[in-house]
């Protein structure tokens, strides 16, 4: 599955992966304003309000279940700091079981506070604490033995407090979510990605600020995550991946005094649904909006509903926009759509072969109406009512045709 580059690097590295470089510079350092001293010392408790109050909103079980994690790893390494020969067990115990909870609650599902998968964590989760207190109370030596075993044929001298085992699976981590993020990416499968690399950072670098500040700049990380992703779904639509009608709004309300507004109309997909089902009707609106996702001219697509898209050229006039239109509609008439059958793999395969004699291609072709701003149309409801006209008398002269 291929992405355009934008698309991966955006989620991947805004905000979140700037939050992560300014964490690390930051906090690295040994010395800090005494200025912003009483901010950090509320900082922790801040994070985890807002991330639960979020979580709850919002429904986001992953942001609840993942706050909870750096909280209590957070404070039973503070607690056990000063626990003498216990504290080295408690220290790797929970900076190895730390990177595979993440992980874990980073592949859930959003389905709620309370389910059984909820109930199956929390027992999972408690069933580490038995059973790092049984390894304590009676294998105490041999379980440290066995936590700083050398599994590889050379040493990881990164950080001398961290062991092999809990480097290898913060790196097994980190690996499988940059593989997920790749496969889905979201701001908020980056957000557990980055969140994890923090505390890998101030685990590796202890010299700097307190522990306690790199996990809840973590926690922060997921909380960004979480109000990227609500905006996201705010501003974008569901099945076509556009931006839809909030966001075109918005986008209107911000231009200047110079710019073309284009509304687009699926020729006869009444029909389509009608005929074919409501499937291959949002078939249809996909393959259309990847060919209008791809117009040319500084144009930017957006849904407006329905069957209904529509495009603005910002500082760009009628005529300058016309060949634009005109290619994006020949991109959908010279479309070959092939209603995706039972049998029909959902990925492209390599080698195309013959398929079901049953399953013929449909034409699928567009009518566009185009309207430039002018003195006459002072708002954006009226130069929307004017390319709406535009659009009518295409689809009135013939459909599959740009007129103004």
């Amino acid at each position: 599955m291929k992405f355009p580059m934008q698309k991966l690097l955006y989620p991947f590295l805004l905000p979140n992966g700037l939050l992560f470089v300014v964490t690390a510079v930051f906090l690295s350092r040994d010395t800090l304003p005494e200025s912003i001293i009483p901010f950090l010392e509320i900082f922790p408790p801040v994070v985890l309000g807002i991330a639960m109050l979020l979580g709850w909103r919002f429904n986001r079980t992953r942001l609840i279940y993942a706050i909870l994690i750096l909280f209590l790893s957070d404070r039973i390494l503070d607690y056990f700091s000063t626990a003498g020969s216990s504290s080295q067990f408690v220290f790797v115990i929970v900076t190895t079981a730390l990177p595979l909870n993440l992980l874990i609650v980073s592949l859930f599902k959003e389905r709620g506070l309370f389910n059984a998968r909820g109930a199956i964590w929390l027992a999972f989760l408690t069933a580490q604490v038995i059973g790092a207190s049984w390894l304590y109370a009676h294998l105490l030596k041999q379980s440290i033995f066995w936590l700083r075993y050398q599994a590889l044929p050379f040493p990881l001298d990164l950080q001398p407090t961290l062991t092999q085992p809990t480097l290898l699976m913060f790196f097994l981590s980190l690996s499988i979510l940059t593989i997920r993020f790749y496969l889905r990416p979201a701001a908020l499968e980056a957000s557990f990605l980055w969140a994890l690399a923090t505390i890998l950072f101030g685990l590796l670098y202890p010299d700097g600020q307190a522990l306690t500040l790199y996990f809840a700049a973590a926690g922060l990380i997921l909380v960004i995550g979480v109000v990227e992703t609500s905006h996201f779904m705010a501003y974008r639509d569901e099945l076509t991946g556009l931006p839809e009608r909030r966001a075109l709004n918005e986008a209107l309300a911000k231009l200047g005094s110079k710019y073309t507004f284009a509304m687009l109309d699926i020729d006869h997909f009444k029909k389509f649904n009608d005929t074919h089902g409501h499937d291959v009707g949002d078939q249809v609106l996909k393959m259309v909006a990847a060919k209008l996702s791809n117009v040319t001219g500084g144009g930017k697509t957006y849904r407006f509903g329905g069957e209904e898209f529509s495009i603005i050229f910002p500082r760009a006039g009628v005529e300058d926009a016309l060949p634009h239109l005109d290619q994006v509609r020949e991109a959908v008439a010279n479309a070959r759509f092939i209603p995706r059958g039972k049998d029909r793999p959902k990925k492209k395969p390599k080698r195309i072969t013959s398929g079901s004699k049953t399953t013929k291609p449909l034409s699928v072709t567009i009518s566009i109406g185009a309207a430039e701003k002018k003195p006459e149309f002072p708002n954006s409801d009226q130069i929307i009512k004017a390319a709406d006209q535009a659009l009518y008398r295409a689809k009135k002269a013939g459909r599959n045709r740009v007129c103004v």
